[in-house]
């Protein structure tokens, strides 16, 4: 992807990058209180939605596009520039008739590829920063899809927002599961495209919010999305998650902003320790994997089946009693068996099936 920045002019070039505003536009009194709550205290980009996606009908949609005027008036009175979501061609054409600065496509709309292609097709020719949120599942390649869509229409001011991934177990810490290794791959695939973070949605509760942003400047994320309201406990939208203009100051003061480029000896020696240890894993599994291959030949022999259930729980509990002693995760020791258990079933399969 050919990419520019998504800065405007006034922005300053550093770590965080700060979006904030409410979740909703609700009433106009309530936008302006809000940004300039937000203006007084340092912050230059002001967001809110005015057009709300909802997993059922029946709740609060957004006040739909007389909400754009009321952005508008931020930006006059507070000189702070816009942002708002659209999840339709209409949407993005009646906010630019409006003069917002910067959009974003939420997470439900990248889910869709021709709600992202005719979203591009009404911005062909736009020269502003637009932002997509990542899917509501997990999937890297659909996220990199709606950039792709973007960019091919000739955007280059686009950038990726993290606002975590929904999950069927609703016993979970976190409203989305963040999944960072997600982000991570798209930040290593395209080094120069801006991710922000989303910890208000990630966490789904004003409480996590200082956690997960920290994490995410430890990751070197290029920004934060953080909603704020004068009021939230009596917000129309997503309450236990939005902090007050007051609240929001205390979190990015508090923030330890680390220097993502390393050049120390002492570092460079642990890093070669890491790059032989990962060597001497792989010559392990390598090893495990010819096991394996010879297993599948004796089940060949033998009339087995490939996969002995009864065998990989075994090895499943015992694994992770080791890592809980060693003082390692059990469910990411779970992860890693799963993987190793895939490739050798696959491996075996291949034994098996092959014509002598």
């Amino acid at each position: 992807m050919e990419l520019e920045s998504i800065l405007l002019p006034g922005i300053p070039v550093q770590r965080p990058l700060v979006i904030a505003g409410p979740c909703s536009a609700e009433t106009e009194e309530q936008v302006l209180l809000t940004a300039k709550a937000l203006a007084a205290g340092g912050i230059k980009m002001f967001r809110a939605g005015v057009w709300k996606p909802r997993t059922k009908p029946g709740g609060f949609e957004g006040v739909g596009s007389q909400g754009l005027k009321w952005l508008k008036r931020v930006k006059q009175e507070t000189g702070m520039y816009t942002l708002t979501e659209v999840a339709t061609a209409k949407h993005a054409d009646e906010a630019l008739k409006q003069g917002i600065d910067t959009l974003w496509i939420g997470a439900r709309t990248t889910t869709n590829p021709f709600a992202v292609q005719e979203i591009a097709e009404a911005l062909r020719g736009v020269d502003i920063p637009v932002l997509v949120k990542n899917p509501v599942n997990p999937d890297l390649e659909l996220w990199v899809g709606a950039l792709e869509r973007l960019n091919n229409v000739g955007l280059k001011r686009i950038g990726a927002i993290h606002r975590g991934f929904s999950s069927y177990n609703k016993k979970v810490v976190y409203r989305n599961s963040p999944h960072w290794n997600i982000p991570i791959e798209l930040k290593r695939r395209y080094p120069q495209l801006p991710v922000i973070s989303d910890p208000s949605h990630i966490g789904g509760r004003r409480d996590l919010i200082y956690l997960l942003a920290q994490q995410a400047m430890d990751m070197n994320f290029d920004g934060l999305m953080i909603e704020a309201h004068p009021d939230p406990e009596n917000a129309w939208s997503d309450a236990a998650q939005q902090l007050t203009p007051d609240g929001l100051r205390e979190v990015l003061l508090a923030l330890v902003i680390r220097n993502g480029a390393v050049s120390d000896e002492k570092l460079s020696e642990l890093r070669q320790q890491i790059d032989d240890l990962d060597s001497q894993m792989l010559e392990l599994l390598a090893r495990r994997m010819q096991v394996s291959q010879e297993i599948g030949i004796f089940k060949k022999e033998h009339g087995l089946t490939v996969v002995q259930n009864s065998r990989y729980n075994e090895i499943l509990m015992k694994r992770m009693a080791q890592a809980r002693e060693m003082g390692i995760r059990p469910e990411f020791v779970r992860m890693l068996l799963e993987a190793i258990h895939d490739e050798s079933v696959r491996q075996q399969v291949e034994m098996m099936n092959r014509k002598e």
